[in-house]
């Protein structure tokens, strides 16, 4: 049951990351098509940034706790891609620069995205082979 318990967790932790990543597109959409002004967008997005960049290593350090050693594994290069942005202080969004990085901003946030909706199909299918394993051993 402890398993089931902990992937639910990591399951939980991946849909918060899922609606930051998704929250930070949504801005750059509306920028792109002039519902929203740069300084907005710039502010929401950059307050964001940093919770996700938290979580993001949280998980992962909660993989590693767990013994989950290849959901660690997969979550490595995403931590290291963020702490490098962190490192180089590139990690926030800069309202003179918006425009002309929109797309780059865009495609980095849409891999983004599509690396945490690979983790969390395989969150789910792992919490559901745990949850039907605990089910046969019950009986």
């Amino acid at each position: 049951m402890k398993e089931v318990l902990a992937w639910l967790l990591f399951f939980f932790i991946l849909i918060a990351l899922l609606v930051m990543i998704v929250f930070q597109l949504m801005c750059l959409a509306d920028l792109e098509f002039d519902y929203i002004n740069p300084y907005d967008s710039a502010s929401r997005i950059n307050r964001v940034v940093l919770p996700e960049f938290i979580t993001q290593g949280v998980l992962c350090f909660l993989f590693l706790v767990t013994g989950h050693w290849f959901m660690s594994l997969l979550c490595v290069p995403y931590l290291y891609y963020n702490v490098r942005l962190y490192q180089r202080r590139q990690h926030l969004v800069d309202v003179t620069e918006i425009f002309n990085l929109l797309n780059w901003e865009k495609k980095e946030r849409l891999f983004k995205l599509g690396y945490i909706i690979l983790l969390l199909f395989m969150c789910l299918f792992w919490m559901i082979y745990n949850a039907l394993e605990d089910d046969e051993h019950s009986f």
